[in-house]
């Protein structure tokens, strides 16, 4: 399972009560759920309307920080073009100094700061929420909850922005790479030529003469041998040679007359072969075949530094993401519960097996915190036209859903 429940009950004589309650109910008699502590830093209150307001605002900040995850994820997973779990092994983040002395062996790079060796962890999704550490270079704590979600936001705007623009650079020269890609393999009726057709195939330069290429049925490979120096008048004789086949058709060559090509497309398509619209032009073709390079070496050259960037980026929102959530997690707290601030947030990863008895198992422990939340749950599993009370997610406990699964595979 990859969805966590990031919850909250208020700190009975110790915080350290309420965690152990929730680890008798849900680990130690049973097995519903694996549970971490979720560690929130001592965060400024402020007043009272700020919170109310703010808890509105984070609300909104929550999901478009989350939109954001997704996009940067699911375009990784474009630009790779590969399998969900090879995506998933690049889907990481920076798990901080907190993590060095237990995961040196995964460091992907070393950073000397103050004559000390720091190292950059990047760890799994899992490994981050369940050992969630506030990051107090990014969002200092002596900060605002006001200015700190600011400081998300125009960071995660800032990420979706830059998405944008490299995303359509990229599918840009991508999309032409592919359209002169397609040209050269599709069938002979609509495919480029210029890597099928020789110099020599062909009667250059004559005032006369002119060389056709038409594509002929395999299974009228007969038929176009008997029938094509009579299909029209002036074709030379024995001028038609096979240059490629495909797995329907072959490509021949024919030279005739040049007053005769009218009636000579006329009755080839009466035939069923099918005269192609061609001049040799050795230049153009020889632009073609460097624009196809120059689009390939382009795209080699920016899927690296492209995915470099989508995987810092996505470990920075994600991050974001996170950290977000532990600020509702507190606002809500401390309007939910009061002050002094005193509760413990707790992450629950709960067995998909066992979730609705999961649910159960909360609500028994907390319904004391919340006697309207059970009008709430009991209206919730009636069907009840127009209210749409199914819909809510409230429980006496403070609750929000993390999903890390975040990838959208067809």
């Amino acid at each position: 399972m990859t969805e966590f429940w990031l919850i909250s009950a208020p700190g009975e004589k110790t915080c350290q009560q309420t965690w152990d309650k929730l680890m008798t109910a849900t680990t130690r008699t049973n097995n519903l759920s694996t549970n971490n502590k979720f560690n929130i830093p001592d965060l400024k209150v402020g007043t009272l309307d700020v919170l109310v307001g703010l808890s509105d605002e984070l609300a909104k900040l929550d999901a478009f920080v989350e939109s954001v995850v997704k996009k940067v994820a699911q375009y990784m997973a474009d630009v790779l073009e590969d399998s969900r779990d090879k995506v998933q092994e690049n889907l990481l983040a920076n798990g901080g100094e907190s993590l060095w002395y237990e995961m040196i062996g995964r460091c992907c790079r070393f950073c000397c700061i103050n004559s000390r060796f720091l190292c950059c962890v990047l760890v799994d999704l899992v490994t981050y929420v369940t050992r969630f550490q506030w990051d107090m270079a990014k969002y200092p704590i002596k900060q605002s909850l006001k200015n700190i979600s600011e400081i998300v936001s125009k960071q995660v705007s800032q990420i979706d922005n830059d998405l944008k623009a490299r995303a359509s650079a990229y599918n840009n020269l991508k999309g032409n790479l592919q359209n002169l890609e397609r040209k050269n393999a599709g069938s002979l009726l609509t495919r480029s030529l210029a890597d099928i057709v020789k110099k020599e195939d062909f009667v250059l330069d004559s005032e006369y003469l002119i060389t056709m290429l038409v594509v002929v049925p395999k299974t009228n490979y007969t038929d176009w041998q008997r029938t094509y120096e009579t299909l029209a008048e002036m074709v030379v004789p024995r001028s038609t040679n096979l240059l490629f086949e495909d797995q329907e058709s072959g490509l021949f060559t024919v030279t005739l007359f040049r007053k005769a090509i009218d009636d000579f497309r006329l009755k080839a398509r009466e035939n069923k072969f099918t005269v192609r619209d061609f001049q040799y032009n050795e230049e153009e073709m020889k632009a073609d075949k460097e624009e196809m390079t120059r689009l390939s070496t382009d795209k080699k050259k920016q899927f690296g530094p492209l995915v470099r960037w989508l995987k810092v980026n996505f470990s920075e929102a994600f991050i974001a993401w996170i950290h977000i959530k532990a600020l509702r997690v507190f606002v809500e707290s401390v309007l939910r519960y009061g002050l002094p601030v005193n509760f413990q947030a707790m992450l629950l990863q709960p067995n998909k097996k066992n979730m609705k008895k999961m649910r159960e198992v909360l609500y028994d422990l907390y319904k004391h915190l919340d006697s309207s939340a059970a009008a709430i749950i009991d209206q919730s599993a009636m069907d009840i036209p127009g209210l749409n009370l199914s819909q809510q997610e409230y429980y006496p406990y403070v609750y929000y859903k993390i999903d890390c699964n975040l990838l959208d595979f067809k």
